[in-house]
């Protein structure tokens, strides 16, 4: 009767160490991203379109819309709109490799989409 609880027990730590391996592999090889897909008016009265893209396990929506309005002061726009109704959650994808210094350095990266000049 102990037999087969050794038996089960042992086939339980390998197939947990076996999905341990497997998540850790796929942490190495891809990082998942978070897309906000946001439109802000400008100044001037055009509607600038633009991504902030964030590790998608970023999900404070305080936190997404400083990125945006710091994005927004680098572009003279500081000060515009930037809420829930101008910036929301879109999906999530793996990360770009062009994203991937910003994201590492800075928390975010912007892809420019619409009237961002």
């Amino acid at each position: 009767m102990l037999r087969p609880l050794i038996l089960t027990t042992a086939l339980l730590v390998a197939s947990a160490g076996q999905a341990q391996q497997r998540i850790m592999t796929d942490t190495k090889n891809t990082m998942e991203v978070a897309v906000w897909d946001t439109y802000v008016p400008r100044k001037d009265g055009r509607v600038m379109h633009f991504d902030i893209i964030a590790p998608s396990s970023m999900r404070d929506t305080a936190v997404i819309h400083g990125y945006g309005r710091a994005y927004l002061a680098t572009k003279g726009e500081a000060g515009q709109p930037l809420t829930a109704k101008e910036c929301r959650f879109c999906h999530v994808r793996a990360l770009q490799p062009r994203w991937e210094k910003d994201i590492r350095e800075q928390g975010y990266f912007v892809l420019e989409m619409e009237h961002c000049e």
